[in-house]
């Protein structure tokens, strides 16, 4: 199913609609814009047919120049069955070679009172949001200190459980659950919850509660990007867990690697206060401050100085 579509560009711009309405359910596939000034000069070799069509003040002063037959025959061109709109902006004049070729071949015919450039780059800046790749991940979103963190584990393993210690905390939940994720650009993940589920918790034992009603609009978020990981499993005796925090491991997203921790859990472990602090010492990573590095730099000082005082 198409994510966006002519109409609902009309509706987030406020564009009026001139001719061609019987093509508003028309796809959009891609985020690129065409401002076909060549085209208008005649030049079509390479018209990427398929983009929004800005029409800005330069192309439709050189158009006026034209001869009534290249008029014609230009706006013909530019109306193909896959455009799906052309945009006159700064709620210019349209021509009525243009109105009439719209109407012809159904494709939308748009004004918006906008500048060419802002318009583009809004435009540019709404399809990419809508057009971006998605996946879903089961686990819960939270925004702890302004770090977004991704918490995964199997069924029953107390996700919920801890963003709701998080929430009391003073922390905020996105989403339970269910994490709805679009990259936004290569290296940016940004999550939601999906509308159905969006500010509840389900704990077991009390049922579904309403995060907002319960703690108040400042406990929640629509949406925040995904810095850390945090996987929360089952303390395993077998298994060796990383003590020091110098191993770091990633998991791939789409086309994103995060920053992964594995948390053993079991009684007695305040998870919450475990996830917190991990989140102050992812921050202080990202701000050049290595914990581990730097003990394992005096550990490997202290072991230097033993061996020249044995000398």
């Amino acid at each position: 199913m198409p994510k966006v579509r002519t109409k609902d560009i009309i509706k987030k711009f406020d564009m009026e609609l001139i001719s061609g309405e019987e093509g508003i359910n028309r796809p959009i596939t891609t985020t690129d814009i065409s401002r076909p000034g060549l085209e208008i000069a005649g030049y079509f070799e390479y018209y990427p047919a398929e983009r929004l069509q800005l029409l800005g003040k330069t192309e439709l002063t050189f158009f006026e120049k034209l001869n009534p037959r290249d008029r014609a025959e230009r706006m013909e061109k530019l109306c193909t069955d896959i455009t799906p709109g052309i945009i006159v902006t700064r709620d210019m004049e349209v021509p009525v070679e243009l109105v009439e070729a719209a109407e012809r071949e159904s494709v939308p015919l748009l004004r918006s009172k906008q500048k060419t450039t802002r318009l583009s780059s809004h435009l540019t800046n709404y399809l990419e949001s809508k057009l971006a790749p998605t996946t879903a991940v089961h686990g819960v979103l939270v925004d702890l200190y302004g770090i977004g963190v991704l918490i995964t584990g199997k069924s029953g393993v107390g996700k919920s459980e801890t963003a709701l210690e998080l929430v009391k905390r003073g922390h905020r939940l996105v989403a339970d659950d269910c994490v709805e994720i679009r990259q936004e650009d290569i290296g940016t993940l940004v999550g939601n919850s999906p509308d159905l589920i969006e500010h509840l918790l389900e704990i077991r034992g009390v049922g579904i509660i309403n995060v907002m009603t319960l703690f108040g609009a400042g406990a929640v978020r629509s949406h925040k990007r995904i810095s850390l990981i945090i996987d929360l499993e089952i303390w395993d005796q077998k298994k060796s867990y990383d003590r020091l925090g110098l191993d770091e491991e990633k998991m791939k997203i789409l086309d994103t690697d995060i920053t992964k921790l594995t948390i053993p859990v079991r009684p007695g472990r305040n998870l919450a206060v475990i996830i917190e602090v991990a989140a102050m010492n992812f921050r202080l990573k990202r701000m050049g401050v290595n914990a581990a590095e730097q003990f394992t730099n005096r550990l490997s000082d202290v072991i230097e100085d033993g061996d020249h005082d044995e000398h």
